[in-house]
């Protein structure tokens, strides 16, 4: 578990200014800085980065966050990697369990150092060979798309990769799946004769290589094994160059060959990414469905195709929520997306991503072609089946819509195959909605807590109405920073504690507020000071209304002593003050 004030230190120190211009090039606008949102596509700039406050905010698609959320949402990094690219980024030791780094930081700073070392040769033998430059010309490829994924070449012979490193015998080449030693000791370059491509993972380094042998061959691809710097069931090829156009589109795709992702960049389809040899995995979806709303998975149409789609939409259900969608495209027999995109055009594939198969029509398809829907143990199986995949759907919106799908197909009612799958109801009653109550006092006294946080010890906290949105989000925020104790918590430390929290909205759209509109730094304790005496005057208000309430039902006969004289002294005011309290 990552400390808290480690967290803050980080924060604290990395400019936010400085990390989103490295990604998105910022404009000076006033007190603040903007650009085109990186998140949604839009011709005028509404994404707005505040220096003083060290957050972010759309005013077109409502993002919003710090250094951590900009890196999670726009490099599509879990959190925990988040914080470590912010910690390089800000020169901080990460903060490893039981309080060391581990044994493998610098073995890995060395294996990619490697790698990067074996890219550059791969890529300038390319440079070199007739044959190599002529088998991608003859796919299509052009020379700016070699140069945009980095392709590269390894050439016939057994240990051509001793030009390119001083020490051919070193442990981190084989480490690093470059070398491989034989069982005599002999040791031999793995990659031999075949086009390479660099896989690079988010934060820009390549980890590893396919290799695509030239003409016939077995494998046809050849892949690096997996070492400390790669997980096949993390990665994806082609998404450091894919991003920009994922963004633009909110749509990725996911095919299966390194060429297919090449071609159909090379055909303007640049959202297109390839799994790594392997099924897709529930790690490689999180990882997409962080950089869109939508991802396409693009297979062949025949059984092995239909089979890997199938794995992929299995793995895809727990990832998958309200606002996300999966669908799928089988293309002709035949084709793959190479052949498709150079036989038929960009424009043709397009179409046929925009008229992708949804998740749920796709399952439908595959479970109901496996039972006799004429019969009653056809039906029984249907729902059988669907079962075990209805339980790990996360979108509880979409697993009502198939529910009530296979309702209709099976013939049993919808409460039936909610009970035969053993779900839980997903329509329950709307709790009834609490009045809201003064928002616009809380909400500018919300900004001033953003605005100055050590305002927060000075706000009586029982003078809040209990059942007022707005009121639950300050108490929050002032009981967050309570708990910080000394120590200054600044907006983008509030928000990072505060992730997740049900005031977690209201955060966000007072602090779009407040960037818009500033306090004055010379009036905000006068501001916050007027803020505190209408909150007493609204509690002196609100005792009047609940012993006038009971001194109608009861008589003042029942009410206690105390509450006498309060309520005595609350009608003396009310007579100097109109209908004031």
């Amino acid at each position: 578990m990552i400390p808290d004030t480690f967290i803050q230190e980080l924060l604290y120190r990395v400019d936010l200014v400085d990390l989103i211009d490295g990604y998105v090039p910022l404009k000076k606008t006033g007190a603040n800085f903007a650009a085109c949102c990186p998140f949604h596509s839009e011709k005028s700039p509404s994404f707005t980065v505040s220096p003083s406050k060290q957050f972010y905010h759309c005013f077109g698609c409502s993002a919003h966050g710090n250094a951590i959320s900009f890196l999670m949402e726009y490099a599509g990094l879990g959190f925990v990697d988040a914080i470590k690219e912010l910690a390089v980024h800000a020169g901080m030791p990460f903060p490893e369990d039981q309080g060391h780094a581990p044994a493998h930081a610098p073995k890995s700073q060395a294996l990619a150092e490697s790698m990067a070392r074996a890219a550059r040769y791969y890529y300038e033998q390319l440079k070199c060979s007739e044959k190599a430059i002529r088998y991608l010309k003859e796919r299509g490829v052009s020379g700016e798309i070699a140069r945009r994924f980095g392709l590269g070449y390894a050439p016939e012979g057994w240990q051509n990769l001793a030009a390119a490193f001083d020490d051919y015998s070193s442990p981190d080449l084989q480490l690093s799946g470059l070398v491989i030693s034989n069982e005599r000791g002999r040791l031999y370059d793995r990659f031999r004769e075949r086009v390479m491509f660099p896989i690079i993972n988010q934060k820009g380094e390549v980890i590893a290589f396919g290799g695509r042998v030239l003409g016939q061959g077995e494998p046809k691809y050849l892949n690096s094994p997996e070492t400390p710097l790669f997980e096949k069931g993390r990665e994806v090829f082609g998404l450091p160059q894919a991003r920009a156009a994922i963004r633009e589109h909110d749509t990725v795709i996911v095919v299966e060959g390194y060429l297919d992702v090449v071609a159909l960049a090379q055909y303007g389809n640049g959202n297109a990414v390839a799994t790594l040899g392997t099924a897709t995995t529930s790690m490689q979806v999180q990882k997409l469905l962080r950089q869109a709303e939508r991802i396409v998975f693009c297979f062949d149409g025949d059984a092995a195709g239909r089979k890997a789609a199938w794995r992929a939409l299995e793995n895809s259900l727990e990832e998958l929520t309200e606002q996300k969608s999966i669908a799928f495209v089988f293309l002709p027999d035949g084709e793959d997306p190479d052949s498709f995109v150079r036989r038929h055009g960009g424009g043709a594939f397009r179409q046929m991503i925009a008229q992708a198969t949804p998740l749920s029509d796709f399952l439908l398809s595959e479970l109901s072609a496996h039972c006799d829907l004429s019969s009653a143990e056809g039906n029984a199986r249907l729902v059988a089946d669907a079962k075990p995949l209805l339980g790990r759907l996360q979108s509880s919106l979409l697993r009502l819509q198939l529910v009530k799908r296979l309702a209709q197909v099976s013939g049993f009612s919808q409460a039936e195959v909610e009970g035969l799958c053993e779900l839980r109801p997903l329509t329950q009653p709307a709790p009834a909605r609490a009045p809201r109550q003064a928002p616009s006092l809380l909400r500018p006294l919300l900004r001033l807590l953003l605005q100055k946080p050590q305002l927060a010890s000075g706000l009586p906290l029982d003078l809040l109405p209990g059942n007022s949105t707005e009121a639950g989000a300050v108490r929050l925020i002032c009981e967050t920073i309570a708990a910080a104790g000394t120590q200054s918590l600044a907006y983008p430390s509030l928000i990072e504690k505060l992730r997740g929290s049900e005031c977690e909205g209201i955060l966000r759209a007072a602090a779009a507020e407040l960037m818009q509109e500033p306090f004055a730094e010379d009036e905000i304790d006068a501001e916050f000071t007027g803020a505190v005496q209408q909150l007493l005057e609204g509690a002196h208000k609100r005792v009047f209304m609940q012993l006038q309430e009971k001194a109608q039902r009861l008589g003042v006969s029942g009410l206690s002593s105390e509450e006498k004289r309060q309520y005595l002294a609350a009608l003396t005011a009310r007579g100097r003050h109109g209908t004031g309290v």
